[in-house]
């Protein structure tokens, strides 16, 4: 093989999302091309699929089970009864659920077209769940119904380790023993393995490269990348692997295990695009094996030795802009597995992943990986080459869509890339992950949601300001009330990230972080939600100082592979387990606004605390007074509308002016007297057409006229009052 200019494949194994590219590939394919080298790429899971939710797919795994001695449910017994109704479905079905023909949505709905197994049983009122949604939304939550009975024939038979997004999980979550993957790995391929080696065949073929890069974000991603690297070693050992990604990053940080490297040459940890350029230079004999960068190996003793050079890493602006282009972006399937506005999100729609800022600017949060690359290396770009980076992403895949995939957004980043956006017209619809913090104000909501905002998702863990205390959230429970209020007002919907079983949470503060959350959602201020069982974590602060937070670590014992979950007892806690049940059913109808007014104890088959929250504690906080305007004297003006037209008409006080605003939706008069309507009508025009203008309101104030009166009293005036109702922002 050519080392100095090694052909390089990427590989996403089974699975991840089956609506979206997972974006490591893009990321590390776009950064290598910039660099000048010849890069492939492939999602081996979404080929999977495709190949096995088929008319030849199926055929294949209905012969197999007949031919096979499988003790079937009755549920499989039935769906083997159908098999000529899912043969005669399943190419439409996948053919609708990629938007490729929408016209099959009536028959889905009304035409008894699906054949319906155990999945069907509990089906959600549709007219209830989907009323305000339309009918191809309805027949997309049938049609993924219908691929999740199929998904269950599949597991219970001829491929027990396969699911949609948890492909294979169990082998590999906290696995701190290699043994049970190893003999999952040595045992004969089944059904699923074999048409997931047959696409391998093919790509390889096709591709014949030097370098095999495997991705593995997932514990569910390993099983299918060393399946897949083992087959890479039989048919062209001399062909290098690489691994990397979130799991590696977390789990096999302290690796000692030597038959891993049976199947992988090379684990890489953190940030890809630095130890890729080493391992290069390393073959084509540039450098020294010792000067890699953050990368395991086997050496020829079979031990395993971990180098990290001090090389700098690659800067956030440099790491180029991520390319799908090789992609089968028309081919993944928009599925709607859940009834959670916030998860649709997740599994629905093509959404081109982004990174706004490097790592996490808070970087405190006691149950965070906050001591690991992705986290504690805080980097930022510029918001014009950002802005740069999706007009090329646009122009690459013809798709407006983005998921901003930050562990946190950068609230200054954001109003940055927003302004950016506006003033060069570029149009996308976007969501992403933040926290709630006081610099999310009103206006700041308002102008995301101008730049295309649709969602956020933020962390309000446990709704008690003690634990948030301990946690180093950063953030109390009144300020969420209010953030939460501006982004909703601003027409963004609102997810809560929800946790129970902190160190040291009570019973009763489990119940009262309960009834705050049912207060958030009884006063519309947020939309979504969904509750986690805390996990410690190797790499957390909770995980690192266990005694600091009252909890003793009680396992599991290294045993060379992964270690990340930590077992712990709390001696000062509550029975957690026994809360999660009642904590997801409350949530559940919470978001359908159903229940709000049951006390808290209907949720629970077991004896609750009454809550100590105060009934009105978001009420109250929502009805706290903002600044004044006057108070904001160093903030940005900014104008989301349009150059308004003046006019002056006389009067018996005297001539006033009238700015006549032509908007989107309605028209609307601004009226002052003249000498303030003159000066607004300046203000909106050089905002309208000077973006780069960072205009702040005292220097505005400084050319306000003398004749029009007191500036102050002015910011409390109509005509002031309604352009801020209008777009006039303060930032």
């Amino acid at each position: 093989m050519s080392l100095a200019a090694p052909k390089i494949l990427l590989i996403t194994p089974p699975l991840t999302q089956l609506n979206t590219p997972y974006p490591a590939t893009a990321y590390i394919k776009g950064f290598l091309k910039g660099r000048g080298y010849d890069v492939a790429q492939a999602d081996l899971g979404l080929q999977l699929v495709l190949r096995l939710f088929s008319v030849d797919g199926l055929k294949r795994v209905f012969a197999e089970i007949e031919a096979g001695d499988f003790d079937l449910s009755d549920n499989a017994k039935r769906m083997l009864r159908l098999q000529n109704r899912y043969l005669a479905t399943i190419a439409p079905v996948v053919r609708f659920l990629q938007n490729k023909d929408l016209t099959l949505a009536p028959r889905i709905c009304h035409g008894r077209f699906l054949p319906e197994a155990s999945r069907f049983d509990n089906v959600a009122d549709l007219e209830t769940a989907f009323g305000t949604m339309g009918l191809t939304d309805q027949a997309r939550h049938l049609a993924t119904l219908y691929l999740e009975d199929l998904a269950d024939l599949i597991k219970e038979t001829v491929g027990p380790h396969f699911g949609f997004s948890r492909y294979a999980e169990k082998l590999a979550l906290s696995a701190t023993s290699f043994e049970p993957l190893h003999q999952a790995l040595q045992a004969s391929a089944n059904l699923l393995d074999t048409l997931l080696l047959e696409e391998l065949d093919a790509l390889l073929a096709r591709t014949q490269p030097d370098v095999v890069g495997f991705t593995v974000p997932f514990p569910g991603n390993l099983y299918g990348a060393l399946r897949l690297a083992r087959r890479i070693k039989e048919v062209s050992p001399h062909t290098k692997t690489i691994m990397g990604g979130g799991y590696p990053n977390t789990e096999l940080r302290t690796i000692k295990e030597p038959r891993f490297f049976d199947y992988i040459d090379h684990l890489t940890l953190d940030d890809g695009e630095g130890p890729w350029l080493r391992l290069f230079d390393y073959w084509a004999g540039k450098i020294p094996q010792t000067e890699l960068q953050r990368t395991f190996l086997r050496d020829e003793a079979g031990q395993i030795q971990y180098v990290n050079h001090p090389h700098p890493d690659v800067p956030h602006p440099e790491v180029g802009t991520p390319d799908y282009s090789d992609l089968p972006l028309r081919d993944y399937l928009s599925v709607l597995e859940v009834l959670n506005p916030m998860h649709r999100l997740w599994s629905d729609g093509r959404w081109n992943k982004l990174t706004v800022a490097h790592g996490c600017y808070w970087k405190r949060c006691s149950f965070c990986d906050v001591t690991l690359d992705y986290i504690s290396r805080y980097e930022t770009a510029p918001a014009t080459l950002l802005v740069d980076r999706i007009e090329q992403i646009i122009a690459q895949t013809g798709q407006t869509g983005f998921h901003f995939v930050d562990e946190a957004a950068p609230p200054l980043a954001l109003r940055d890339l927003a302004v950016e956006l506006l003033r060069r017209r570029v149009a996308i619809t976007w969501w992403g992950n933040i926290r709630f913090e006081k610099t999310f104000s009103p206006d700041l909501c308002r102008l995301l949601a101008a730049s295309g905002c649709i969602a956020i998702s933020g962390g309000l863990e446990v709704a008690s300001d003690r634990l948030l205390a301990l946690m180093e959230k950063g953030v109390t429970l009144a300020q969420v009330a209010r953030v939460t209020d501006g982004f909703t007002q601003a027409g963004i919907m609102v997810h809560a990230y929800l946790m129970y079983g902190f160190p040291t949470q009570t019973a009763q503060e489990t119940i009262d972080s309960l009834e705050v959350v049912r207060q958030l959602f009884a006063a519309g201020v947020v939309q979504s939600g969904y509750w986690h069982r805390f996990s410690m974590t190797a790499h957390s602060p909770v995980g690192k100082n266990p005694a600091k937070y009252q909890v003793a670590a009680v396992g599991p014992e290294p045993a060379g592979f992964a270690w990340n979950d930590l077992w712990h007892d709390d001696p000062l806690g509550t029975d957690h387990e026994a809360f999660g049940p009642g904590l997801a059913k409350s949530l559940y109808n919470y978001l359908h606004g159903v229940a709000l007014d049951e006390p808290l104890g209907f949720w629970f088959d077991f004896k609750t605390p009454k809550t100590t929250t105060p009934r009105q504690l978001v009420a109250q906080a929502l009805q706290a007074p903002e600044k004044p305007d006057f108070a904001k004297q160093n903030q940005r003006l900014f104008w989301l509308g349009n150059a308004p037209e003046l006019r002056v008409e006389a009067g018996k006080k005297g001539a006033r002016a009238v700015l006549t605003c032509y908007e989107q939706a309605e028209d609307f008069e601004v009226k002052a007297p003249e000498a303030a309507g003159r000066w607004l009508h300046d203000l909106l025009v050089r905002l309208t057409h000077d973006y780069d203008t960072k205009l702040l309101l005292k220097e505005a104030a400084a050319t306000f006229p003398a004749t029009a009166g007191s500036f102050e009293a002015f910011l409390i005036s109509p005509a002031w009052q309604l352009l801020r109702e209008k777009g006039l922002l303060l930032l």
